[in-house]
């Protein structure tokens, strides 16, 4: 059976035979001593001999480096190899009937010069005309330079290049740079390709990507024409859009990455420059580029343009900036980086933390938003030497800023806004934030529908309150929408849109609730976004529901603990909220001091079990907002046992519960003045007989008259020595004892004006640490069981006469000292504590002469919320509080103290303008000093 060919395909002996031939110097001529034939065989033995060595070669270098032991990861160039063998097989001056087989050799062999493409830039740089604009642009780069000069510092080129860094050429270390090149019709391929080969720091990889590009065979052509086992090309039929490229990030090994848009083509010089300054200790966790924007500022009516938005400065800026001539000559923080991205390759992996608001654009601001968020990275656009193009980061700025001059569409720019929005409104600090830092009362914290509608009353008040400013968060997703949320708050479901400060959507529950059941997630969430919050608006509270989720409660503290300015988180029962409106009357200075106070509570009891038991009744019934309030139980040696069972078995839900039982009887003076001693500047004491009952209200009493007077760094009010419980209906110190009504003394004022009082209190009143400590250091100097040797005597005041009365040398150091007492006053002396009146160690006392009519000492206990009843419906400025003499009669607070200094009597011998000085903590009389 035969083969039939045309006569123009030669064997393939024939074809080899003439290419040897030609090698060998043409064809030769037939041997006298042999024949044509049989020299031809000789000489093709010996070719083929020399060809087989050559391949033997050839091949034992390929095996070598595909040995195990050969580490493949550098990918190794043996191009020279196949050079080499290309030599002996290959001929560049193939002619006549070797033709048919050198077209095929061309296919192969191409070289850049034959694929490459160039981009053609038929426009000019676009320059603006409109001086208005211009001046706008610029003036408000220069705010944010001057800003960032001042805040965190910014070099120029030259001061970049002289820090010190990790990649310092001095240090013979030298950083691998993986170069990611994403391509799709673009024709710059060749021209990024050329200016990477020439680096003066050398790249370690370039991938070439071509993700679902018509162009795809084209650029695969052109990556082989360079030959380079360093530039590899990767392509996918799919098109995995903007965040394709930084999924193959994942994958490199090297210490930096430098991801490059299709329109970048670099200097020469910006390997090593960003290598150098991501090297330094103050960039090593950033994200450098070449082009960045500034996004929106908030505009008049407080709400924030579209970043896209024409002929308007708050829209934001683009850097550099050709149109408006503003050129970077410092390096510039920004919100986010355009076209390329120089990162370490571990700070790639925060890219993907969070799911992104769409995959369809946006991975540029997606990118700094997360870094910033869990990493605290910033992004950074690096300046450049306008002498030497080497130094930029896009040689050819027209590429770049043609998507500026391009119509974007409508639905994208949308799509931009509510996603830079959403960054902001989960705690994106941009450089607006930055530059103006907001200040507001409270931020509240819902992560279900039910604590929304819990906290909306504490809410509405502060935003309603003139002056103050509150915002929400919610969780979002599944655990409670935003939507939802402002129907709950009566709000339109707009808001959740809306560019404006009012509710924020955090969107935990659309991320994590559906695909975990990890509390992890909804932890980092929850914590990331409410510390980036907390950062930008300042709110003096963070508030909550106490029983909300733990791990939620967790990330709340953790979050309000890293504002440097003072956030506090306060964390409320559900029952108490509505008690609490008065907590937006409070100055935002006394707003972060909530949680400060401990108030500990002394019961000085005995053998009145019934009276014990009305009065735990009373404290176990009021409101605590939360807060710990340690009980103590102080028993004279006598105590019968029917009270000795009841405060074992009495249960307190507030705090820790002491019993403490005295060996010796000590009597009422010792079991009073030795029943609490502060433990520290925010221990408080509230001394309590058994015969005493509050109300409801009492601790809110106290806690909002503290947090008013004494919490607040902006209120002076040093005289203040304690806080009563109690309204007196009696004028006590003096002889006739004549009856007395605070509301209408008042009247003039405000009929229910709190009031100050240089008379203690002893049937329900907190003290202050510090005076107390003085109280027992003057007690212990002047006390005598014989009144009469006492040496304070003041004009015309009962209490000299008083015998065993803890009370009566309290009432001499206040009065010495110009301390004063708050009292309450409202309707019919309504008080938070009265006094029963029942049969003790003063009343119905064999001893004690004085008769005593209850009806002038049990008063009525508030039963209401007291807000309504107050002057403006809160506390009054310490300013307009009334201040009363021991004696009832109105005096000024250094009125006061000019007769406790003319009485001269106290500890220390003073001057007539002077009063003893004490040591905060010790309470030992240190100086006198003018008043």
């Amino acid at each position: 059976m035969g083969l039939s060919r045309n006569q123009s395909i030669r064997s393939s002996g024939e074809y080899l035979e003439g290419m040897l031939s030609d090698y060998m110097g043409g064809k030769t001529k037939p041997s006298t001593r042999a024949s044509p034939k049989a020299a031809t065989s000789s000489r093709l033995v010996t070719v083929l001999t020399c060809l087989q060595f050559a391949f033997a070669v050839y091949a034992t270098f390929l095996l070598y480096f595909m040995s195990p032991s050969v580490d493949l990861r550098g990918k190794p160039d043996f191009s020279w190899a196949t050079r080499i063998w290309k030599q002996f097989t290959l001929t560049p001056h193939v002619i006549n009937h070797y033709q048919e087989s050198n077209a095929l050799v061309k296919e192969y062999s191409l070289i850049p010069s034959q694929v490459c493409e160039q981009e053609k830039i038929d426009f000019v740089q676009k320059k603006s005309t409109d001086a208005v604009m211009i001046k706008l642009k610029t003036e408000l780069y220069q705010q944010v330079l001057d800003f960032q000069k001042a805040k965190i510092g910014t070099e120029t080129l030259s001061e970049l290049m002289s820090m010190k860094s990790k990649w310092d050429n001095t240090n013979n270390k030298i950083p691998k740079v993986t170069v990611i090149l994403n391509h799709f019709k673009r024709k710059t391929l060749c021209a990024q390709i050329d200016s990477l080969l020439h680096q003066t720091l050398p790249f370690h990889h370039v991938w070439v990507l071509s993700f679902g590009s018509p162009n795809e065979q084209s650029l695969k052509r052109i990556v082989e024409s360079y030959n380079n086992s360093k530039i590899s090309f990767i392509s996918s039929s799919y098109d995995f859009k903007y965040y394709g490229r930084f999924q193959m990030a994942l994958q490199t090994e090297a210490d930096l990455v430098y991801i490059l848009d299709d329109d970048m083509i670099p200097g020469t010089k910006m390997l090593q420059i960003l290598s150098h300054v991501a090297g330094t200790e103050k960039y090593k966790n950033s994200v450098l580029g070449s082009i960045g924007r500034i996004l929106p500022f908030r505009q008049k009516d407080f709400t924030f343009p579209s970043y896209r938005k024409f002929r308007s400065k708050e829209a934001g800026l683009y850097l550099p900036d050709p149109a408006y001539d503003i050129t970077l000559d410092r390096v510039v923080q920004v919100d986010f980086l355009s076209s390329s991205w120089f990162l370490s390759a571990e700070l790639v992996k925060t890219l993907f933390i969070e799911t992104p608001f769409t995959f369809m654009t946006g991975e540029d601001l997606h990118l700094s938003y997360q870094l910033q968020k869990y990493r605290n990275a910033g992004s950074f656009v690096l300046p450049v030497d306008p002498k030497d193009k080497e130094t930029w980061g896009d040689s050819e700025h027209r590429l770049a800023y043609v998507a500026e001059t391009t119509v974007i569409f409508k639905d994208i720019v949308q799509v931009r806004d509510d996603q830079w929005w959403k960054a902001l409104s989960n705690g994106y600090i941009t450089q607006w934030a930055a530059m103006n830092p907001q200040k507001i009362d409270a931020l509240f914290y819902a992560h279900s529908i039910e604590e929304v509608k819990t906290l909306s009353p504490l809410l509405e008040k502060f935003r309603t309150t003139v002056g103050k400013k509150a915002y929400i968060v919610v969780s979002g997703g599944g655990f409670c929408p935003c939507e939802e949320a402002a129907v709950a708050l009566k709000w339109p479901k707009s808001v959740c849109k809306e560019r404006r400060f009012k509710i924020f959507d955090l969107g935990i529950g659309a991320i994590s609730a559906a695909v975990s059941d990890s509390e992890v997630p909804v932890f980092q969430g929850v914590y990331a976004s409410m510390k980036g919050l907390i950062k930008i608006h300042n709110p003096s509270v963070v508030i909550a529901v106490s029983d909300i989720e733990s791990n939620v409660k967790k990330a709340l503290k953790m979050a309000a603990e890293t504002n440097l300015n003072s956030s506090t988180l306060v964390l409320l029962p559900r029952s108490t909220v509505p008690k609490a409106l008065w907590m937006a009357d409070l100055r935002p200075t006394a707003l972060p001091n909530w949680n400060r106070m401990r108030l500990s509570i002394s019961i000085i009891t005995q053998n009145r079990v019934n009276s014990l038991t009305r009065l735990l009744k009373s404290l176990s019934n009021a409101y605590y907002l939360g807060d710990e309030v340690a009980i103590t139980f102080n028993m004279d040696s006598k105590v019968d046992e029917a009270t000795l069972k009841l405060a074992n078995s009495f249960e307190w839900a507030h705090g820790p519960k002491i019993l403490r039982r005295r060996i010796i009887q000590g009597g009422l003076i010792r079991a009073v003045s030795e029943s609490w001693y502060p433990s520290s500047d925010d221990n408080f004491g509230l001394l309590l007989e058994d015969d005493i009952e509050v109300s409801p209200y009492y601790y809110l009493w106290i806690k909002n008259a503290l947090l008013s007077y004494h919490y607040d760094p902006q209120v002076s009010l040093p005289e203040l020595a304690s806080i009563s419980l109690y309204t007196p209906r009696l004028v006590e110190v003096v002889k006739e004892r004549p009856k007395w009504n605070a509301t209408e003394f008042f009247k003039g004022i405000h009929p229910n004006t709190p009031y100050l009082h240089q008379l203690p209190c002893s049937w329900g009143a907190v003290f202050f640490p510090k005076q107390w400590r003085e109280f027992y250091v003057y007690m212990n100097t002047r006390f005598t069981e014989d009144a009469k040797q006492n040496p304070v005597q003041i004009p015309k005041s009962r209490t000299n006469g008083w015998q065993a009365s803890w009370k009566k040398f309290l009432i001499d150091m206040m009065y010495l000292r110009g301390y004063v007492s708050l009292y309450p006053n409202f309707p019919n002396q309504a008080s938070f504590s009265t006094n029963h009146m029942e049969p003790g160690a003063h009343i119905s006392a064999k001893d004690n002469v004085v008769k005593h009519d209850k009806s002038d000492f049990e008063v009525p206990l508030l039963g209401r919320d007291f807000r309504d009843l107050l002057p403006n419906g809160k506390l009054p400025p310490v300013g307009k509080l009334p201040a009363l003499n021991l004696f009832n009669q109105a005096v000024s607070l250094k009125g006061l103290k000019a007769a406790g200094a003319k009485l001269g009597q106290d500890v220390l011998e003073c001057g007539a303008a002077e009063v003893v000085v004490v040591d905060r903590e010790t309470g030992l009389a240190s100086h006198c000093a003018k008043f």
